[in-house]
């Protein structure tokens, strides 16, 4: 299933510099949504962050809504884009210890600042936005997608038994990921997080054949 980026989600198109203009809107309102929630950024404060008229907001998103939506785009994008590539050629053990020090990295980096943007934005949104949910959860589907490629890859490989149930592993990993982050967001530090992956990667290491 394709993630809803705007190049494939349904809409009138715009030019090169109507898409830059565009995607200023949505990075301003991605900053602050991160940085205040949801419901304290309001339409008024993007507009001035990005340095458009209202009349230039609402050509782009009939209301907050629907920059919402391209919010979990823009944020799907930019949190995948840090785990794809590590997911991508995930066939070993050696390539889940790779990714998960770009995990510890990219938080250590932000010094545990702002958690995962999935994350904040799933609760800012869940129980009061159904859309939004519904776009969220298909994020997650998808980085839960990579994770499964990548045990398959194992699987195949014959570095996991043949028994394996990926699809449970696959979400038990995300979730271990998601909370990890969530407690190092909190406690300001990273070791959370490594743990929490660490822990998920040694019970892989009991299903090897």
């Amino acid at each position: 299933m394709a993630l809803a980026t705007p190049t494939n989600r349904p809409g009138r198109g715009f030019t090169a510099k109507g898409w830059a203009t565009r995607q200023r809107i949505v990075d301003a309102a991605s900053k602050l949504i991160l940085e205040h929630g949801v419901e304290t950024a309001t339409l008024e404060e993007i507009q001035s962050a990005a340095q458009v008229s209202a009349s230039q907001l609402y050509h782009y998103f009939t209301n907050k809504s629907a920059l919402i939506l391209a919010v979990i785009d823009h944020q799907t994008e930019a949190v995948l884009g840090v785990h794809r590539p590590a997911l991508d050629r995930l066939d070993s053990f050696e390539a889940l210890i790779e990714w998960r020090d770009v995990i510890v990295a990219t938080l250590d980096a932000q010094n545990c600042v702002g958690g995962c943007p999935l994350g904040s934005l799933v609760s800012g949104l869940a129980e009061s936005d159904p859309i939004a949910r519904g776009a969220l959860v298909e994020s997650f589907a998808e980085w839960e997608r990579l994770l499964r490629s990548g045990l398959v890859a194992m699987r195949d490989r014959g570095v996991l038994r043949n028994d394996v149930d990926v699809d449970a592993l696959a979400l038990s990993m995300l979730a271990s990921v998601q909370g990890g982050l969530l407690l190092s967001q909190a406690r300001r530090d990273s070791s959370a997080v490594r743990v929490a992956v660490d822990t998920a990667i040694d019970h892989l290491r009991t299903l090897t054949r």
